[in-house]
């Protein structure tokens, strides 16, 4: 009997959970991939993890590494369903989280108001004490009166601490003997202080990021844990790993101690897995693009190399500064366009798609649940694009007539047909993820032509074609199992960690000394986290970043420091950060460079899947055929397309459009003049042809 090791991801999103489960036969090599969805579950989403995996006919018992990925920290964070925090903070600083930043982008609202800080006035305590910018003490720290500030947060029903003090980045003692203070005096309380998260610098951003980490802290807690023994007792006992906002996933246990760290693993985990499967297939410049029910994410990934930053806000948009969280998120834009976007009529006749959306309940119109605005499903299954015989791929009956209802109220008030109407969402829906997609590429100082767009999601494939012609991006790539493609990237991902420290260094040819000892003393501090964690030395791989800018400048650009840092390759930094500042910017300056601080990331492999290519079996497309139908490209006109099944098609097979391909969980669209392959992994590249240009 053959052994086999068996890798499951599961991914909870905010209607389905996904499960992605790779089993490997250890002899011959041969792949067997099962993929499933079911619905999300809240409050109890570790139920829906269950489910998914019976319905995968996934045996617990069996797996040997499982990956999670989860939306419940940021929901918990939208939703307001995190707990009551406290704040302990230095003598004087108390309203930092009132004072916010002066950045108002509702510019000309004279009745602007600033987000609502997460913990009120009468829950924000100070305590004497005080260190500098370099981390010298210059007040000691009196912890006499904290005793009556826990007495004050049981009174109010506090469940979380969280513990902010002045300069804590450049040294965090004051804020280590006050958090085991806290612990000693209130061992069952969460608690948590800013230098656990990060060691950057703004005051502000980092005792924010504190306070939300505190306010899911005890949700994310037992979340996980339920997860944990819900997989134990179904006979797990292999590796749980969960998702991280940075593109990797780490232990259980350092999870829960700081769950904002889950903030984005969603998304995360997408675009780790486009630049992963950008290696596969040797395309390491790829624009990533994942198309969800509510909005449409993307992501630039350069040499091979996801963005990581800091500089991440939730809930900011026209009207609303919204909140930082300064952990290490993928470098992304988001906006509200996915499937389920409504189109709306404004009082100057002009068409709109989005950002309000129907949701899972109601909807789409076509959804049959009592939706009645149109959406940019329903544009698309009016068309032909989406079969409406196959929608949902077969597990939902399409309501055509609530269709076109929503589609005549838009028509009607534009005075055009119900054709005209479902074209112009299209198109309108294209137009907006067209500028999402130049904001991470050409606003950046990179020329899409040169990239290849990876489009996975529910909606990705249905747009990407278009997009990319639009773009002139160099191809078209579909990933196999793109519904699910997020937990897919889970496990192409490593056990990774970033550490970020904040201090200001003079680029001259005698700083080399100095910048490599903030890089070691940082890599001392990694080496012993996965020691702790039994995770051997030798495994563990560091890549050196340095946080740069011209003096005096407010903001950094990060570089890449490779090799060894030497009086003579301070001059090669240096160099380096002009060049990437100039690519972003457009110009240099003569000006001196200074570090502002370092990011390292430390990463060791713990199960990473090794992709096997499968051969050409020579089956002509023909076989994969299912039918034809007319489709609606919106800019090519009515078309006679064919119609293939997604799940028959077998590397090496090529066709061309007008064509359709369907699965269970997702619709590519084929425009005239595309060309399309399926490579040795499955998945669908697609040539974007003359006609496809247009």
């Amino acid at each position: 009997m053959s052994r086999k090791t068996i890798r499951v991801a599961t991914d909870v999103g905010g209607t389905f959970t996904d499960l992605v489960c790779f089993e490997t036969d250890i002899e011959t090599g041969e792949q067997t991939i099962t993929t499933a969805k079911s619905d999300t579950t809240p409050p109890n989403f570790e139920e829906g993890v269950l489910n998914v995996m019976k319905k995968g006919n996934v045996d617990a018992s069996a797996v040997d590494f499982l990956a999670h990925g989860t939306t419940v920290v940021i929901n918990a964070l939208t939703e307001r369903k995190g707990v009551k925090v406290g704040l302990i903070t230095t003598e004087g600083f108390r309203d930092t989280l009132e004072i916010a930043r002066g950045n108002r982008p509702d510019f000309f609202n004279l009745h602007y108001r600033k987000p609502a800080p997460f913990v009120p006035r009468y829950l924000r305590f100070e305590v004497p004490g005080r260190m500098d910018y370099h981390g010298e003490e210059v007040r000691p720290l009196d912890l006499s009166g904290l005793p009556a500030i826990l007495d004050a947060f049981r009174a109010e029903g506090v469940e979380a601490v969280a513990i902010s003090f002045l300069h804590s980045y450049a040294n965090p003692a004051h804020e280590l003997a006050a958090l085991e203070e806290v612990r000693r005096l209130w061992p069952e309380v969460a608690a948590v202080s800013s230098h656990q998260i990060t060691r950057e610098w703004r005051e502000y951003e980092r005792t924010n990021t504190a306070v939300l980490s505190a306010y899911v802290q005890p949700a994310a807690e037992r979340y996980l844990s339920r997860l944990s023994d819900g997989l134990t007792a179904q006979g797990f006992d292999g590796s749980l790993y969960i998702m991280q906002s940075n593109c990797g996933v780490d232990t259980l246990e350092s999870v829960s101690r700081i769950p904002i760290t889950m903030v984005e693993s969603g998304p995360a985990s997408g675009f780790w897995g486009a630049a992963e499967l950008g290696r596969l297939i040797g395309e390491p410049n790829v624009l990533a693009l994942d198309i969800g029910g509510t909005t449409a994410k993307c992501a630039l990934i350069e040499n091979g190399d996801v963005k990581i930053m800091t500089d991440y806000w939730i809930e900011r948009d026209q009207s609303s500064a919204g909140y930082p969280i300064m952990v290490p998120v993928v470098d992304l834009v988001e906006i509200g366009n996915g499937g389920g976007s409504i189109a709306w009529v404004d009082e100057f006749a002009k068409l709109h798609v989005g950002p309000q959306s129907a949701g899972a309940m109601p909807g789409p119109a076509a959804y049959g649940r009592g939706g009645q605005q149109a959406t940019t499903t329903d544009a698309n299954l009016w068309l032909g694009r989406i079969n409406r015989d196959y929608f949902c791929g077969g597990s939902v009956e399409a309501d055509m007539a609530a269709v076109e209802t929503a589609l005549a109220e838009v028509g009607g008030k534009l005075g055009i047909s119900l054709d005209e109407a479902a074209r112009g969402i299209v198109r309108i829906a294209n137009n907006n993820m067209v500028n999402a997609l130049k904001l991470v590429s050409l606003n950046r100082g990179h020329d899409p032509r040169d990239f290849t767009l990876v489009a996975f999601g529910g909606g990705g494939a249905m747009h990407a074609a278009a997009l990319g012609a639009e773009l002139g991006a160099k191809k078209v790539v579909i990933p196999a199992g793109a519904s699910v493609f997020s937990a897919w990237g889970m496990m192409m991902s490593d056990l990774r960690r970033d550490y970020f420290v904040t201090h200001l260094v003079d680029l001259k040819s005698d700083a080399a000394r100095e910048i490599t000892a903030l890089f070691e003393e940082s890599e001392k501090l990694a080496f012993a986290q996965f020691a702790a964690e039994k995770i051997d030395a030798d495994r563990v791989r560091f890549q050196r970043y340095g946080k740069f800018r011209y003096q005096n400048q407010e903001h950094t650009t990060e570089v890449l420091i490779e090799g060894e840092i030497t009086t003579e390759g301070i001059a090669e930094i240096t160099e380096a950060f002009h060049a990437a500042y100039e690519q972003e910017y457009t110009y240099r300056l003569d000006a001196p460079v200074e570090l502002v601080g370092i990011h390292l990331v430390a990463s060791a492999e713990v199960g990473k899947l090794q992709m096997q290519e499968k051969p050409a079996t020579g089956t002509p497309a023909a076989a994969a055929l299912k039918g034809r139908r007319k489709v609606d490209y919106a800019l090519e006109g009515v078309h006679e397309a064919d119609i293939y099944d997604g799940e028959k098609l077998e590397p090496g097979m090529t066709f061309s459009g007008p064509a359709v391909i369907e699965d269970p969980g997702t619709t590519v669209v084929i425009h005239p003049g595309n060309h399309v392959e399926i490579d040795g992994f499955g998945n669908i590249q697609i040539a974007l042809g003359a006609e496809g240009e247009a």
